[in-house]
């Protein structure tokens, strides 16, 4: 049984993640960084205090049994309150289920075991609810709310506010796969500052805000800053609190123990700021990867520009996570510590994709192993072919270790 652990984000692993799946032999690890703070992820955050199970909800839902089972367990993880949702008959419907009802926003339970755990973990949600609304003066919005963000927002007050506990607890309810873990159990905030002095107030913004001047610093809060008064600072005192302020989590015993364990290590694409480098940040990390003498270390490259990395070569996003990684220990780790080597897709399948360049001469800074080829899925072209990535790394794993 070999051991693979991908750092990754949530929709980053939708090609990767089921094609590791897929082959035998494989256990399959996948960290997250759970700082998401938008939309009802943001609004869960809020009221109960927690990281954000937005990507691992999604990481977790790729993991689900393919059996009769898990099929209809999808139904939970896909399940969004409508935006007109009536609040009223949305906490009547949960109190319903709470009660013993087999059925939840319309969707069947069907297995006793998980609608068991499922009504208990809506208790909670809502007994918190109750005196969260009563201590904050204000109502819970359910508008476009996640049925499993609720679900996660009261198995975290079932665990004891463990957000690691309570990520294992529902893969073993819902008997996934493989496993996902959040890079640390630290409820941070995340900020970012572009090159031309612009603050990004969170993480949706990171995301979201669309801008070709690149993002040239990340930061952790403990908790996230007043926007109003925090916009009336000098960009040189933005930049001091900032820095001061920020605290790199540290990652989880789980995380350090199944990278401790890897045989293969695979840093996934998806987008940088938001999904990667705070990962990549945590306190830990960089030197038990480095300190695994034995794994192989693959970074895939992405096949496209998003709008984080809107001017990015193929060398500069390894140069960022060879940055990122070294930021919390702010020790010196050689790229050949934390990297084998590099995937970069060659093909060009998609009309008016902006295509991520090989620049081969910027390499020379970067001792690593590159591998150029197609990677490109041929039935949804501008993404990954899982199949194929998952192919050559295993490739890689057997001549590294002479099986080949």
């Amino acid at each position: 049984m070999l051991n693979i652990v991908v750092l990754n984000g949530g929709r980053g692993a939708a090609s990767l993640v089921p094609a590791l799946l897929g082959n035998q032999g494989l256990n399959v690890t996948s960290i997250v960084n759970a700082y998401d703070d938008g939309k009802s992820t943001g609004e869960i955050r809020r009221f109960f205090d927690m990281l954000g199970p937005s990507d691992i909800r999604k990481v977790q839902q790729l993991m689900l049994p393919d059996d009769r089972q898990g099929q209809s367990n999808r139904s939970l993880f896909d399940y969004r309150f409508p935006l007109d949702a009536d609040r009223p008959s949305v906490l009547a419907d949960l109190h319903l289920f709470a009660s013993g009802a087999e059925q939840v926003a319309g969707i069947a339970v069907g297995s006793r075991r998980i609608r068991s755990a499922l009504q208990g973990f809506v208790r909670e949600f809502l007994d918190g609810l109750g005196v969260i609304e009563k201590v904050r003066g204000t109502d819970f919005n359910f508008a476009d709310c996640s049925l499993m963000n609720c679900l996660y927002a009261g198995a975290y007050l079932t665990c004891r506010r463990d957000m690691e506990l309570t990520t294992k607890t529902i893969d073993r309810l819902f008997r996934l796969k493989g496993t996902v873990l959040p890079n640390s159990v630290e409820n941070k905030w995340l900020m970012a500052v572009r090159d031309n002095g612009e603050v990004l107030y969170s993480e949706a913004e990171i995301v979201e805000l669309r801008s070709n001047v690149l993002i040239g610093a990340l930061y952790l809060l403990d908790r996230p800053v007043d926007r109003k008064r925090f916009s009336r600072l000098s960009a040189e005192d933005q930049r001091h609190f900032l820095t001061r302020h920020h605290a790199a989590a540290s990652a989880s015993p789980g995380v350090m123990l199944s990278l401790e364990q890897a045989d293969i290590i695979i840093y996934s694409a998806g987008t940088q700021h938001s999904s990667l480098y705070p990962t990549y940040m945590s306190r830990g990390i960089a030197e038990t990867i480095a300190g695994n003498r034995e794994a192989l270390k693959v970074f895939v490259t992405n096949i496209g520009a998003d709008y984080e990395t809107p001017t990015y070569r193929a060398s500069d996003y390894l140069r960022g996570a060879y940055k990122y990684l070294r930021l919390a220990d702010r020790r010196h780790y050689g790229v050949e510590e934390l990297f084998s080597a590099v995937l970069i897709n060659s093909s060009r399948r998609k009309a008016g994709e902006t295509y991520v360049e090989y620049d081969e001469d910027n390499y020379g800074d970067l001792p690593v192993r590159r591998v150029i080829d197609d990677f490109e899925s041929a039935r949804d072209p501008g993404k990954h072919d899982g199949e194929r990535v998952t192919g050559t790394i295993l490739s890689l794993y057997e001549d590294s270790s002479g099986l080949g």
